[in-house]
């Protein structure tokens, strides 16, 4: 005989009937649609108020301090000012963000002459506006509390849970440290928690598809995923969030039994291209338009010259490239630098290993390495390997002079330390097994049995027919003619045997992109030369879509060679647990620092209610698994509906913002969690409301006048929850909020800077680990 079920939980199918005769299970459920905010909700308005002045309170006090450079304020700052001084300049992220700085600053009356070169300089001594260009940060950091409230507002979720929610976004103090600098994750956090509310609210409009509420919050949804992408490209993890809940929906739409009654074909496609236009036309628009912005401004050559190809930088005025681009002959003495490595090509009289660490055998031949300065041994000279016409009426004999180098010319590069000419073959390279080794041989070799080893093919990138090869303009690459392989070198150094210099080998992938070389100079000729006289020569233009597709790749290609250890970088697992943060500023004359961490008490919390929340969908689906459906009964009708539809949603907002970054090679610090930090508080106040949800109640679907409804409508919490389950709400609510204002209070002399701490204040702080700075 099997035992039955308790009788307060039902079989899985069972239903109750209520009074009227409907079954509880066709209760109207919030998920992420939320209450239907009545005029007269004044507690959450009041509330919403509140939180809103403390946010601003607790980013702009003491914005002016410390005035100096603090931390990444090099980096951010400085591209401010590259853009009001239209310099061109290099960085990693979308330019939406930086652009917005440097508004600030325009409107500030910033010139941009400061380049916020070291940490500690004095922005009073020269004469920065920082406090405006701190405010932009702080503004969009204290907005984005509100827009936390809001998102568990339109949810659903009762007064206690937006106020738990917004009040550990606004008592946090990384949040705090990080939005009252000038630096990117203010705007970052921002418009993903815009983005969410968004679609919250266009998700509301279901019951009334294509109306203009309906487009509305569809077009704006789309308008803050592409302030997202636009400040960071992590933002594209904002939409794995909205696009999964898309699918789901699309999905739900659909199935031919819904509620609301079978779509067509033609309707649901209406659907489908709505969507795709709101939520990837739209952030794809704004996102190239942000760029265009970027060129527009940006017209004058800089330091991000070398990063771009030579044709992108002949469209900036003043390059120097275009100064120094000088048509190369043969018989030049040449130096040859990598693009991306920027080593040149070298070579010296050490040789080869004849076996490697992994018993490899080389060919012993003489090493051709990478070296990252100037030097002689960088010297090679540029041979014909077809004969040259002499002058007309020369019978001197002599080699033809004044014959031009040009693209797709083949030749030999003679190594003039060495008397040798250089040579590749299928022999394989030190670190690349798969690659073959350079090496040179003797002119004799290399004019008798080994002369095809020794051909090189000159590729221009994006070269055109008989176009002249020159010094700096003409990025190419160095195409071995018998094996097709292209000199490439890359940043893993050798060992001691060949002086830890770089390894140069033949890339059998021959249109990889980091096969780019230049010649920096013509070593042979002396500076007053007439061939090095200089022309003044016209800025060219070049189509938006090449300038996009270029910088794009050096984007990707530079952000993810950031890969070397940094002493505050730390690892994806550590970060919801805050063990380790960053240090920021210190000075030591005042004994004061500012340090960039958490709250960790309201860290602590949300990661606590992540696992939690796991666990109550885990033992759900358990007894479900056994025909027992507890959820329901529990916690009152609509509340498995909320549970996965509403905190489901929110829970994989955190995941796809937090989970990409284990997959990362690239350096990784704290700040890359707080995107999924505000996820976090968002579960933690759906989650608080949910266990402490002990007096439910049943409420049934219908109109004001008791009939039945159509249509689901949204029910409130005040509809759902009793007497009992706001005390207990509200008591949870502040108890936690009350330990996490304390731990804010706590760590505030870090987050502000001041005031100094003695010694025995600092190790007091150092309870988590934290290796903070013992001020002399």
């Amino acid at each position: 005989m099997t035992s039955s079920p308790p009788s307060s939980l039902r079989r899985r199918g069972g239903g109750k009937k209520n009074a009227d005769g409907t079954s509880s299970m066709d209760i109207a459920s919030v998920s992420s649609q939320g209450a239907s905010n009545p005029a007269w909700e004044w507690d959450y308005r009041i509330a919403l108020v509140i939180m809103t002045a403390l946010a601003f309170a607790t980013r702009f006090y003491k914005i002016d301090y410390p005035n100096e450079v603090v931390f990444d304020e090099v980096h951010f700052g400085k591209f401010a000012s590259y853009y009001l001084r239209r310099t061109y300049f290099f960085d990693v992220h979308p330019p939406f963000g930086k652009l917005l700085l440097a508004f600030v600053g325009w409107l500030a009356g910033y010139d941009g002459h400061y380049e916020f070169d070291n940490i500690g300089e004095s922005y009073i001594d020269n004469n920065v506006p920082y406090v405006a260009l701190r405010s932009m940060p702080a503004l969009l950091g204290s907005l984005t509390i509100p827009v936390v409230f809001l998102i568990m507002w339109e949810s659903g979720y009762s007064l206690p849970a937006c106020v738990l929610a917004s009040g550990l976004m606004v008592f946090d103090n990384a949040h705090i440290g990080e939005t009252r600098l000038i630096l990117l994750d203010a705007c970052l956090v921002f418009t993903v928690a815009l983005s969410i509310l968004c679609y919250v609210k266009f998700y509301k409009q279901r019951q009334h598809p294509f109306g203009r509420k309906w487009w509305k919050w569809l077009l704006l949804t789309g308008v803050s995923l592409s302030g997202v992408i636009s400040t960071k490209y992590v933002g594209v993890f904002t939409f794995v969030t909205i696009g999964s809940a898309v699918l789901i929906d699309l999905w739900s739409l659909l199935d031919i039994n819904r509620r609301e009654g079978a779509l067509t074909l033609p309707e649901f496609g209406k659907h489908f291209v709505a969507r795709l236009f709101g939520l990837i036309s739209v952030p794809i628009f704004f996102f190239l338009f942000w760029f265009q912005v970027h060129f527009a401004i940006l017209t004058k050559s800089g330091p991000g010259d070398e990063f771009m190809t030579p044709a992108f930088q002949e469209t900036l005025s003043d390059s120097a490239i275009t100064a120094s681009a000088f048509a190369i002959e043969y018989f030049d003495t040449i130096t040859i630098r990598h693009k991306d490595t920027r080593n040149f090509l070298h070579s010296h009289m050490e040789r080869y290993p004849l076996r490697y660490d992994d018993g490899r055998i080389s060919s012993q031949g003489q090493q051709v390495t990478g070296y990252p300065h100037n030097d002689t041994n960088n010297h090679w000279q540029i041979l014909p390997t077809t004969d040259l016409p002499q002058e007309m009426g020369d019978e001197t004999g002599l080699p033809a002079i004044g014959h031009k180098v040009k693209d797709g010319d083949v030749v030999q590069l003679r190594h003039l330390g060495t008397e040798s000419i250089l040579l590749t073959h299928d022999v394989a390279s030190p670190h690349y097994p798969t690659n073959q080794e350079f090496t040179t041989v003797s002119q004799e070799l290399a004019d008798g049995d080994r002369r095809r080893d020794t051909l090189f093919e000159i590729k221009i990138d994006n070269g055109k027919g008989n176009e002249m090869f020159r010094t700096m303009a003409s990025h190419f690459k160095l195409v071995h003619v018998p094996t097709r392989v292209a000199m490439w070198t890359h940043t893993t150094p050798l060992p001691d045997w060949a002086f830890k210099q770089a390894e140069i080998n033949g890339n059998k992938n021959i249109l990889q992109s980091s096969n780019l070389w230049y010649v920096e100079e013509i070593a042979s000729l002396d500076p007053d030369h007439p061939r090095l006289k200089k022309e003044t020569r016209k800025v060219t233009q070049l189509p938006f879509f090449r300038k996009y597709f270029e910088l794009q790749r050096a984007m990707f290609f530079h952000n993810s060679a950031l890969t070397s250890s940094h002493p505050y970088a730390s690892e994806p697992f550590q970060w919801p647990f805050l063990l380790r943060g960053v240090s920021f500023w210190t000075k030591n004359d005042t004994r004061e620092q500012i340090y960039f961490l958490g709250n960790p008490i309201g860290w602590w919390v949300a990661s606590s209610l992540l696992a939690v929340f796991v666990g109550i969908i885990g033992a759900d689906q358990l007894s479900l698994r056994r025909g027992i459906d507890a959820l329901d009964d529990i916690w009152g009708p609509g509340a498995r509906s909320r549970l996965y539809k509403s905190t489901g949603f929110l829970f994989l907002c955190w995941l796809a913002h937090y989970f990409p970054f284990w997959l990362m090679g690239r350096q990784r610090f704290l700040h890359h969690y707080l995107p999924a930090h505000l996820a976090s508080t968002l579960v933690a106040g759906a989650l608080v409301e949910f266990i402490f949800n002990v007096d439910p109640v049943t409420v049934k679907p219908g109109n004001k006048n008791g009939e039945a409804a159509i249509t689901r409508r949204f029910i409130s919490a005040n509809e759902r929850m009793g007497r009992q389950s706001f005390i207990a709400i509200w008591s949870a609510t502040i108890v936690i909020l009350s330990i996490t204002i304390s731990s804010f209070l706590f760590f505030a002399p870090l987050t502000y800077g001041t005031p100094g701490l003695d010694v025995d204040a600092v190790n007091a702080r150092k309870w988590l680990a934290y290796e903070l700075h013992f001020a002399k």
